[in-house]
């Protein structure tokens, strides 16, 4: 053996012994699948798993509230058929259920929950909300059902970088879909970092979707119908304001549900998409049809002044094709500034000129 053989060998020994090219160990925490099925606890389960674990669903009805707080988890019902969440006894100390909610994911302040995600989950009949989400981050929705619950469907706040797709929200006492910077506090428009809600069905509810004081998110291929307004995008004179949104290619059609009037809002019927204090916004590419009614708020894509009064400015509605809503299939209805109306197939314009 030649010396250049002999050092090579040595060489080889050593990294040998310090670990260094041998194989990587096997991680010693693998994600975990936990199996619940109809009579045992989804609580337990979500409380024994760990980040990056599923939780897995069969088929039933489980009359249970359930609370995440651990981050990279994932909640999952069956795909083929339906796995239900009811209203049933509460804990002592179930927050969420004792709150009227069906699914809470909640965070902290400066801690949000983060990369949580519930899919092919119908939630049925709860007090307050289906779904409740407060201090999130990458929140994913998909494939939920939240019908006939008391107030709204599925519900964000202080959230960011949220996905809502491909979810059923119906008959809901206020929205199907509510997206919000907080919902007890004033506060500036949050800057929600690319939210997006796309492919939702929305109907029966008193508004399909409400995007209240953000910014930076697309609410696109959604359908809404048989609401009593479709979307609303609710700003005020807080600043930042709300806006720099794009509602693109949703197909919203006969909103013609009557809903009575409220404390902040006149009665509702027949809106198609409503700004509202906005600024900044694309509102391209929707077909909206066939919303008939005689609110203030009514009409195809409707610019009002927001509950204190501060004006819509510079929005671009364009592209949409907007037919057969009630007196005005645009309708500019505030003394806001810049916006501006271009290439809009529609019959009639309030003022007249913008068809």
């Amino acid at each position: 053996m030649t010396k250049r053989q002999i050092a090579s060998l040595a060489c080889a020994v050593a990294l040998a012994g310090s670990g260094v090219g041998a194989a990587a160990p096997v991680a010693a925490d693998s994600p975990t699948v936990h199996r619940v099925k109809p009579g045992e606890s989804i609580q337990k389960a979500v409380d024994a798993a760990r980040p990056g674990d599923t939780v897995v669903l069969a088929p039933g009805t489980y009359r249970e509230s359930v609370r995440i707080t651990t981050s990279n988890l994932t909640l999952r019902g069956s795909t083929v058929f339906p796995t239900v969440l009811a209203p049933g006894t509460a804990a002592a100390d179930d927050t969420c259920a004792k709150a009227g909610h069906g699914l809470c994911v909640t965070g902290l302040d400066g801690a949000p929950v983060k990369g949580v995600t519930v899919r092919s989950l119908t939630l049925r009949g709860f007090a307050k909300n289906g779904l409740w989400a407060s201090r999130t981050d990458r929140l994913k929705v998909d494939r939920v059902t939240a019908e006939k619950n008391g107030n709204w469907g599925i519900a964000l706040e202080r959230s960011v970088r949220s996905v809502l797709t491909r979810n059923v929200a119906r008959d809901n006492a206020d929205a199907g879909l509510f997206v919000s910077n907080t919902v007890d506090s004033e506060a500036g428009a949050v800057d929600t970092d690319g939210t997006r809600i796309s492919h939702n069905r929305s109907s029966g509810n008193r508004v399909g979707i409400t995007v209240r004081r953000l910014r930076n998110l697309t609410v696109d291929h959604n359908e809404a119908t048989g609401n009593c307004a479709a979307v609303f995008v609710v700003g005020d004179e807080s600043t930042p304001r709300a806006g720099a949104m794009r509602l693109r290619r949703n197909h919203i059609h006969a909103n013609n549900k009557l809903c009575p009037k409220t404390p902040r809002l006149p009665f509702l019927q027949g809106s198609g998409i409503v700004l509202t204090g906005a600024e900044e916004t694309t509102v391209a590419e929707n077909r909206i049809e066939d919303n008939v009614g005689t609110s203030p708020l009514s009409g195809g894509i409707v610019l009002f002044k927001s509950f204190v009064g501060a004006p819509n400015e510079r929005n671009d509605i364009r592209d949409n094709v907007v037919l057969r809503n009630g007196s005005a299939d645009l309708a500019v209805r505030d003394t806001g500034k810049g916006n501006t109306f271009r290439g809009n197939t529609c019959g009639v314009s309030e003022p007249a000129g913008m068809c």
